[in-house]
């Protein structure tokens, strides 16, 4: 097995130097190469052991198939490479794990084959697990570790992410989880990885809010006080004001746990939390989504028949706020916003390709049905089907995605489901049609662009809203997140 029109870069082989030694997380910024590293792994351990075979898992099919293909362009081999997926009948799968040396699945499939004893790890000389940020509490790839480090004859796991989270906590959980020896940490900065790192533009549109808009936050507001003040009959002693709904979750958990201890007066404390939830959300939706996301929610409201639901829409705030809204039909700013900045996008080039991604699947069709009566060429991308909304098959994403990298259209609008886990698109902008709070979801957006050549990042934030809140909060982590990976490329691991 040989590699073929690719020469590998110098940090590339630094790094493989220790995986081919100690179990290795490999931590490397978006579009810097961690396949090459896997590739030169896998030729390594097969050359030392050619009867065996190599496992990569990426959590996705469409990563699995990517995998596939870079290893097939850059490897002259007789060896078999195999993708493995759960449309194959589990009837011919054994088969394809005896005469391949090279298997590609995802982390689910090879469990499911685990566990149904069509395949074992005895005779595997390398499981590399992509994406392993997700390595977390019972998630596939944590036990394919376990069940791989037990069994096979000569162990060694490679894991390969762009972002490890940005506590010691978090880190440290994926190291013990994957049986980590040893960290390799490269960042943007650094001397060998800066020369191929492409320029960024980061742009910040700062919006404001309509003034009726304001109007009606102001009302849920006051409705979402008074019922905070209620919290207080429930034995609940934190100040109002530094009620998160990060606490209302651990309240909600708290009192299900004494209805099942038959505490009566906790069936009314849940129902309370139920609505300030309710309002919360509303408010977000008001926010950063617009006037729209929020009456479709309220007449949602309508259709419940749940307690909360009911008590909320008899509220005389809310009831006024619904006769308000009749008269409102102005969008969100940041509508306008992008479609201005895509105008303008086009028009400086018009083969430009930009993702655009929203956190709502009501938005995001908003936004594509408003750019499609412009004239502007732009697809919907989101996960399968959910319980409300026809959704888009793997196959369908795969499709629309070719089309989108053959230039058949200009924009794609999407759910995070393009976060991670597609077939690399590099494109020329990623806009945020609203910031959000992780710094592992924000670097995985951020990086569908600048892979091969300068691209820019826009942020569209309501002033005064969770947007900025948001937008701060995975600033804040993922500072934190590059202080710890260059801490840690100056510590042991069991320093660390």
């Amino acid at each position: 097995m040989e590699l073929t029109n690719l020469e590998p870069r110098d940090y590339q082989k630094t790094i493989f130097k220790t995986t081919k030694e100690k179990n290795t997380l490999v931590v490397l910024p978006t579009g810097t190469g961690k396949t090459v590293i896997a590739l030169l792994l896998t030729m390594h351990r097969l050359k030392e052991y050619p009867k065996s075979k190599v496992i990569l898992c990426s959590p996705t099919k469409p990563l699995c198939n990517q995998h596939l293909k870079t290893f097939q362009k850059y490897t002259q081999t007789n060896k078999i490479i195999s993708l493995l997926t759960g449309q194959i009948h589990q009837n011919k799968r054994p088969d394809i794990y005896n005469k391949s040396s090279i298997i590609i699945a995802t982390p689910q499939t090879i469990k499911s084959d685990l566990e149904s004893n069509r395949f074992n790890f005895k005779n595997v000389s390398l499981l590399i697990l992509d994406e392993a940020h997700r390595s977390r509490q019972k998630y596939a790839n944590t036990i394919l570790a376990k069940k791989y480090i037990t069994t096979s004859k000569f162990p060694r796991i490679l894991a390969l992410t762009a972002s490890p989270g940005s506590t010691k906590e978090k880190i440290n959980e994926i190291k013990e989880n994957l049986f980590i020896d040893a960290i390799e940490v490269r960042t943007e900065s650094d001397k060998d990885v800066k020369k191929y790192i492409q320029k960024k533009e980061i742009e910040w549109i700062k919006l404001e809010l309509p003034a009726e808009y304001k109007i009606i936050l102001k009302l849920i507001n006051q409705v979402y006080k008074e019922k905070l003040k209620s919290l207080s009959n429930y034995g609940i002693i934190k100040p109002i004001k530094l009620i998160t709904k990060k606490d209302l979750l651990l309240f909600q958990k708290q009192f299900q746990n004494k209805i099942k201890e038959k505490n009566k007066l906790a069936f009314s404390g849940i129902s309370l939390i139920a609505q300030l939830l309710k309002l919360n959300y509303a408010t977000e939706l008001l926010e950063t989504q617009g006037v729209n996301s929020f009456k479709r929610f309220i007449e949602k409201l309508g259709k419940e028949s749940s307690k909360a639901s009911k008590i909320i829409l008899k509220n005389p705030k809310i009831i006024e706020i619904k006769n308000l809204i009749n008269d409102i039909d102005e969008p969100h700013p940041k509508l306008e916003k992008l479609i201005e900045i895509i105008k303008k996008e086009l028009n400086t080039y018009p083969k430009a390709r930009i993702i655009v991604f929203a956190n709502y699947r009501n938005t995001i069709t908003e936004i594509v049905n408003k750019l499609k009566e412009l004239g502007i060429k732009a697809e919907r991308f989101v996960g399968q089907a959910n319980k409300s909304e026809k959704g888009l098959k793997q196959k369908e994403q795969i499709e629309l995605l070719n089309k989108f990298k053959e230039g058949n259209f200009n924009i794609l609008v999407a759910s995070q489901v393009a976060e991670e886990g597609i077939d690399i698109i590099e494109t020329t902008a990623v806009i945020f049609f609203e910031p959000i709070a992780s710094e592992l979801r924000k670097v995985q957006r951020a990086g569908r662009t600048a892979r091969t050549k300068p691209g820019k990042i826009i942020f569209l934030i309501t002033r005064g809203t969770r947007d900025e809140a948001y937008y701060w909060a995975s600033h804040r982590k993922e500072k934190r997140m590059k202080y710890l990976l260059n801490y840690m490329k100056h510590k042991n691991i069991n320093e660390f």
